[in-house]
C-alpha cells in the first residue's frame, strides 16, 4: 500500500467497552499500555498495532480481533 493512501481499517473499541462497562482507563491499565496510545487506537489514528497488544486487548475484552476491527469498503 503506498504510503500516502489512507488505510480503511476501522476499530470498534467504544462500543466494546461501552458494552463491557469498562472505561478506557481501565483497559490501559489491564493491557499494561498508556491511555494515549489507546485513545489513538479508539480513535482510528493508529498505523500499526502490536500481536501483543492486540492480544492483551482481546483478552481483557474476551473477545477476537474480528470483534475489535472491521475494514470499512472503499
Amino acid at each position: 500500500m503506498p504510503p500516502e493512501e489512507e488505510h480503511r481499517v476501522q476499530v470498534h473499541l467504544d462500543r466494546l467497552l461501552a458494552e463491557r462497562g469498562m472505561t478506557l482507563s481501565e483497559l490501559a491499565t489491564r493491557v499494561g499500555v498508556t491511555v494515549a496510545n489507546l485513545s489513538v487506537l479508539k480513535n482510528d489514528r493508529a498505523k500499526a498495532i502490536r500481536f501483543s497488544t492486540l492480544t492483551a486487548i482481546c483478552h481483557e475484552l474476551h473477545c477476537q480481533p474480528g470483534d475489535l476491527l472491521s475494514v470499512r469498503e472503499a
